[in-house]
């Protein structure tokens, strides 16, 4: 049984059961699709793939806590759409006690209910099958039956299982590592194919193809690929403009690995060097980030590191011109959106923008301190659009941004996408190094 798995028993407790369903395929176009991915909460807890399935979970069955439902074998349609797992896959391969024909649900569902006080359910996920449920749970109360016994208290498993989603166990940290490290050394190539007359959409086909090539399963969000100006908008993914001499490219991409996601942006010049006004806003944004990467550690809360960033940047906007006066007056006012107008970094996981709450209260007053087993990003920036008539003309249509992911420790915390150059001088080694080699064929 996965560790998830138990740990969300454990939490639940014996008197109550879980109904947590699979994501459906979405339509792309008349009768094709978009290519299936898994609901995380529905991942998290069963590692079944497929899509229209059920998993009902109930602690108190210590023989079979596990029940999925699936879809079935079928021939016919396995030559058309690939291969099913079914019933005897679901409990051979993914650890299920139980598994049943995603049709026989409703059927099975009043034996598996009944007798739990509590249920957990999310609804607004699934539609048709908030109407099951709701159907289910109408019909018991108004027919009264003695012999039946339908859970009168429901609970959203959301913040239970995003909680649980928030602290990484160790195998789930080995699989973030190897996704960071496939996502680190694409946007090496990324570094070392860059030149004057290529095109972002180039860029990004070698991050994607050694994605492929070396086990990731695609991207883990659309690629952003900004040559220039591009590059202050901050999620730019069209991806198709050619890269000019003297221009800064800022690629951020990241690699879904096994489920799990890994996020990095790094800026660099096309030309294998920064100019000089280049290397002041990048040198900036770097020290903001390495602040911010010391400060993502227990003892301090997520506020605390975004208002970091805030101060450091405001800071460093002052010194390049950008804006003027007092700093404590300038952040009060907000000025600093104008240039830096997101926040430091998020949870990473499952998902890009992982789960999990901000806050300790529901107020959102108190931010949450950094607990060991959270991974997160640090990406601090800089975006200076170039028809700002207020920025020094030398500044204008420059954006920058640096982001690693970073898990917090008992005693510090480790950098995932360390392997991943962001020094200055560095990096302008790795892409002269590769135009010299390229120039010798």
């Amino acid at each position: 049984m996965r560790q998830q798995l138990k740990d969300f028993i454990e939490a639940i407790g014996k008197d109550a059961i879980a109904i947590i369903p699979a994501a459906h395929e979405v339509t792309r176009s008349y009768d094709t699709e978009f290519k299936f991915h898994q609901d995380p909460d529905f991942f998290y807890l069963t590692g079944f793939p497929e899509p229209d399935a059920i998993a009902v979970i109930a602690p108190s069955n210590k023989k079979a806590p596990l029940t999925l439902f699936v879809r079935p074998r079928d021939p016919l349609m396995e030559t058309w759409y690939g291969r099913r797992e079914g019933v005897e896959g679901a409990m051979k391969n993914h650890g299920a006690h139980k598994a049943f024909p995603i049709e026989n649900f409703e059927k099975e569902m009043a034996k598996l209910v009944n007798g739990h006080e509590k249920l957990y359910y999310r609804f607004g996920v699934d539609t048709k099958l908030d109407q099951v449920v709701l159907q289910y749970l109408s019909g018991q109360r108004f027919r009264r039956l003695k012999t039946a016994y339908p859970p009168h208290t429901i609970v959203d498993p959301t913040i239970l299982i995003h909680e649980m989603r928030l602290h990484k166990t160790e195998e789930e940290v080995e699989l973030m590592q190897k996704s960071a490290d496939i996502a680190a050394e694409a946007h090496v190539l990324a570094m070392q194919s860059a030149k004057p007359g290529i095109n972002e959409s180039q860029i990004e086909a070698i991050i994607e193809h050694h994605f492929r090539m070396n086990g990731a399963a695609g991207v883990s969000y659309n690629s952003i690929v900004g040559g220039g100006a591009n590059a202050t908008i901050l999620h730019y993914v069209e991806n198709n403009a050619e890269l000019k001499d003297g221009d800064l490219l800022l690629v951020d991409a990241g690699a879904h690995y096994k489920g799990y996601a890994s996020d990095i942006t790094r800026t660099f010049p096309v030309n294998g060097r920064f100019t000089k006004a280049q290397r002041e806003v990048y040198d900036i944004v770097l020290d903001v980030e390495i602040a911010c990467l010391e400060a993502t550690k227990i003892g301090n809360t997520i506020q605390q590191r975004q208002d970091l960033s805030i101060e450091l940047l405001t800071e460093g906007m002052k010194k390049l011109g950008l804006l003027k006066g007092d700093t404590k007056e300038l952040i009060k006012k907000k000025a600093y959106m104008k240039y830096y107008m997101h926040g430091v970094g998020h949870y990473l996981g499952l998902d890009v923008h992982d789960a999990g709450r901000y806050f300790t209260d529901a107020q959102a007053k108190n931010s949450r301190p950094f607990e060991a087993g959270m991974i997160l990003t640090v990406e601090p920036g800089l975006y200076i659009p170039p028809d700002d008539k207020d920025a020094p003309a030398k500044y204008r249509g420059i954006g920058i941004r640096i982001e690693d992911d970073v898990l917090v420790t008992e005693d510090g915390n480790v950098n995932l996408t360390a392997k991943c150059p962001k020094q200055a001088e560095e990096i302008e080694e790795i892409m002269n190094s590769a135009q010299a080699q390229s120039a010798k064929g």
